[in-house]
C-alpha cells in the first residue's frame, strides 16, 4: 500500500491489496435518483393519508427495500408500495443521472478484470432497465435488485446472489463492498465484504468503514494498492 490520501480516515481493516470482486449499491451510489425516489415516496405517503416528509427525514431513513418496509405501512402497505413503483416508473429512466466519474470507475474495473456486480433494493426489474439504459450491462458480471434473492438488504443472500457466478466468498479482503447507507455497511459486515461508504451521509460515521468522498475517491484508493 503507497498511500491513503483518498481516504477521508483510515479504518483497522483497510485493505492490503486489490480486491477480487467489488460489488457496487446503485441509487446514490453510482447514479444519482434522490429526487426521483424522494418524490416517489412521498407520492405514495399521500396516496395513503399520510403527511409527506421532509428531504433529512428521507436520507435519515434505514433505506430497506419495499418489501421490508411493510411494518411502517400496516395494511396499507400494498396500496403505497404500489403507488410508489408506479411514480417511479414515470420518470426514473427520464431523469437517471450517472455521478461525475462513475463510468470512468467502472472501465477502470473492468481493464484489471475485476469481478463487478450491483445490490440493490431497488426492484430487480427497475434496476435491470436503468442499467442498461446507461448502456452499462458489460460492466458487470451481475445484478441484483430487491426480489432476486430470498431476502434484500441488510441480509447477505443479496451478496451470495450476486457472486455465485464468481464462486468467489466474501472472506478476508476478497470483496468490498460500496455503497451510501448503513443498510450497505450491514450488508457489507453481515456478508463478510470490506464495507466502503461513498459521500459523506450517516453510513460514513459509521466506525471501522472505508470513507472516500467520491467515484474519483474510490480510483485513487484503488490506484495505490
Amino acid at each position: 500500500m503507497q498511500n491513503n490520501s483518498a481516504l477521508k480516515k483510515t479504518p483497522a481493516r483497510h485493505p492490503t491489496r486489490l480486491p477480487k470482486a467489488i460489488l457496487f449499491d446503485w441509487d446514490n451510489t453510482l447514479v444519482d435518483t434522490w429526487s426521483v425516489c424522494f418524490d416517489s415516496f412521498n407520492i405514495a405517503l399521500q396516496a395513503i393519508g399520510r403527511s409527506p416528509i421532509t428531504p433529512q427525514e428521507f436520507w435519515n431513513q434505514p433505506h430497506l427495500s419495499a418489501r421490508d418496509s411493510h411494518h411502517h405501512f400496516g395494511d396499507q402497505v400494498e396500496k403505497w408500495e404500489s403507488t410508489f413503483y408506479e411514480a417511479i416508473n414515470k420518470r426514473h429512466l427520464e431523469e437517471l443521472v450517472a455521478f461525475e466519474g462513475a463510468e470512468s470507475l467502472l472501465k477502470n474495473l473492468k481493464e484489471r478484470d475485476l469481478y463487478v456486480g450491483i445490490v440493490s433494493n431497488k426492484t430487480g426489474t427497475l434496476l435491470r432497465k436503468e442499467v442498461a439504459h446507461l448502456g452499462w450491462q458489460d460492466h458487470f458480471h451481475a445484478v441484483i435488485g430487491s426480489r432476486d434473492a430470498e431476502q434484500d438488504k441488510p441480509s447477505h443472500l443479496p451478496v451470495l446472489a450476486a457472486l455465485k457466478p464468481s464462486m468467489l466468498c466474501p472472506t478476508s479482503h476478497d470483496v468490498w463492498f460500496i455503497g451510501d447507507s448503513i443498510v450497505d455497511v450491514q450488508c457489507a459486515r453481515a456478508s463478510g465484504c470490506i464495507p466502503l461508504v461513498v459521500g459523506d451521509g450517516n453510513a460514513s460515521l459509521e466506525e471501522d468503514v472505508i470513507h472516500v468522498k467520491d467515484c474519483q475517491g474510490i480510483i485513487t484508493l484503488i490506484e495505490s494498492l
